[in-house]
């Protein structure tokens, strides 16, 4: 099997005399060394049976990072890690025991005892097999956001250290669909559950609760239901945690309406008064008692990356990432219980692969380094790439600026590109450039309201100030139009998103792919040469972290 994945490998790399495609100008360049038969290659190879799905820890993941590593070898890249294209994301398992409780008690003493699932869920990302806690003042914060960029502070003049932190869901600006209040209906980072139990964490809160709503959630109960519970892969953190709240958890709507209730206060007046700035956090006449046990495996995944030096300021990089990672092989299904991953996302990993052959075999030679970042875990809630973020293998002060790969066009080649989370840097700008040049247009997330841009790898490196672009397939194919790109796509998330039946088919047209990783390429190329440093957008979440990034 090694033998036959080496040869496929070396014919990937290989660049062939008899290869005559060229840019939408008919003009050769280094990008035209990317081809469809190559990125169908790596693409068959990494979502093949052999590889069981790609999930971390498992031999699916042995011999992707074996591929990976040989390829960055074969096309001469640096290894990344010292004398290794290896980083090692220690990983581990926390499940919280179906007896996890949330206790709510008010000021008459009465005890609402909330049943696990089906009003709430609790869990802890601290490393501690079991979180107690009695007696905690619950208070109200509305959307729980600390942003002084916007000159918006909801925990301002209230001490919640200790206390339990009622949060509502996304943030003020899609309650309001206010386009001047905070970004309108596109959901910003301070709309992200993430942001929400790391900021109560910062507050000093002993636990937060996330009042859960479908349509500014962007998803139904069921998911809060199925995806935070069970087991849960975490990265280690040195502290084990102890800087995270104790708790943190979801109710639902009805349960919450019914916490407002019992405090004597009105629900949805309060609601309205979270959406406008200057509102002050409202202690609720309730108290919490929390009591969650849970079960940690430690486990282990990788990242893989490989570096060109550039020739004139090697110290300065652009970084081309994919995750390599999917969801592995479910023994408990009958017949086909491999998740294997195609599109989701070995189109990426090969993309990545592909692009870094244009680079280390084409005659252009980047003034500034380039980084290939494979990394690990991204279904298991970007780990591998948030432990990049928190441990870089190279500084991100010196990080330009980077792209991000997850799930490329299968169905031909399309008019536009479509840029998640557009408007937030300057690389819009060159992007467009680009397009343009390809006579091609960039349109935006269709689903802005989803915060898709804070839901995928790039993100991990954005949140510590690196300018992040995320494109995926365009919608407007064009020869059979729009309607058919959305009735691809759509079919593709309705039947073969996170389902076994994400293979390759025989029905796959590359050249979409092709066309947009030669603009990926074109991205990369410039930044590496021509000593710019894209900025964050004015209003941005990142743009403040990024300048006292590079003032130091």
């Amino acid at each position: 099997m090694r033998k036959t994945f080496g040869a496929i490998l070396a014919l990937s790399l290989t660049v062939t005399a008899c290869d005559n495609s060229s840019n939408m100008d008919g003009v050769k360049s280094d990008a035209d060394l990317m081809t469809a038969d190559s990125l169908m290659s790596h693409i068959k190879v990494l979502a093949s049976d052999e590889f069981g799905g790609r999930a971390p820890s498992s031999e699916g993941e042995k011999l992707t990072v074996d591929y990976l590593v040989n390829a960055f070898t074969e096309l001469g890249l640096e290894p990344a890690n010292g004398d290794k294209y290896t980083q090692d994301v220690p990983l581990i398992s926390m499940e919280a025991a179906p007896t996890a409780s949330l206790k709510i008690t008010d000021a008459s003493g009465t005890v609402s005892d909330l049943t696990y699932l089906k009003d709430m869920v609790v869990l802890t990302r601290r490393m501690q097999e079991n979180i107690t806690y009695q007696d905690s003042e619950l208070v109200f914060v509305g959307y729980g956001i600390n942003a002084p960029e916007r000159g918006w502070n909801d925990y301002e003049g209230i001490d919640v250290k200790g206390k339990t932190v009622v949060i509502m869901v996304n943030d003020p600006g899609f309650a309001t669909q206010d386009p001047a209040l905070f970004n309108g209906n596109a959901m910003t980072y301070y709309g992200r559950w993430t942001y929400k139990y790391d900021e109560a964490a910062a507050q000093g809160a002993a636990g937060a609760i996330i009042i859960h709503d479908t349509a500014p959630a962007a998803y139904p109960w069921g998911v809060v239901e199925n995806g935070w519970s069970g087991p849960q892969f975490r990265t280690v953190r040195a502290d084990g945690g102890a800087a995270l709240t104790a708790m943190e958890g979801w109710v639902t709507n009805d349960v919450a309406a019914k916490m407002f209730a019992d405090s004597g206060l009105d629900y949805t007046a309060l609601k309205k008064a979270a959406e406008t700035p200057g509102f002050k956090a409202v202690p609720m006449s309730l108290t919490a008692a929390v009591n969650i046990d849970t079960a940690i495996t430690s486990s282990s995944s990788q990242n893989v990356a490989g570096i060109l030096r550039g020739s004139e300021s090697p110290d300065e990089m652009f970084v081309y990432m994919a995750h390599w990672d999917h969801l592995g092989t479910d023994p408990n299904i009958e017949g086909d219980g491999i998740y294997n991953g195609a599109m989701d996302n070995a189109t990426g990993t090969a993309a990545l692969l592909e692009l870094a052959k244009a680079f280390t075999q084409g005659s252009d030679k980047p003034k500034r380094s380039i980084m290939f970042l494979a990394v690990a875990a991204e279904e298991q809630g970007l780990l591998g790439s948030g432990h990049y973020g928190a441990n870089p293998l190279h500084p991100l002060s010196k990080t330009v600026a980077g792209l991000n790969m997850d799930g490329l066009n299968t169905y031909g080649p399309t008019k536009d590109l479509m840029i998640i989370g557009h408007g937030n840097s300057e690389l819009d700008d060159y992007m467009e450039t680009i397009a343009t040049s390809y006579d091609r247009v960039l349109v935006p997330d269709q689903s802005p309201e989803k915060g898709y841009f804070y839901r995928s790898d790039h993100f991990q490196l954005a949140k510590y100030g690196v300018p992040m672009l995320y494109a995926e397939a365009g919608i407007h194919h064009l020869e059979k139009g729009e309607a058919y790109g959305r009735e691809v796509a759509e079919y593709y998330t309705a039947n073969d998103y996170h389902q076994p039946s994400d293979e390759v088919k025989d029905d796959w047209v590359l050249e979409g792919a092709i066309a947009d990783i030669r603009m990926y390429y074109d991205l990369g190329n410039t930044l590496s040469n021509n000593g710019a440093w894209p900025a964050w957008r004015d209003g941005t979440e990142f743009k403040a972290i990024r300048e006292a990034q590079l003032a130091k």
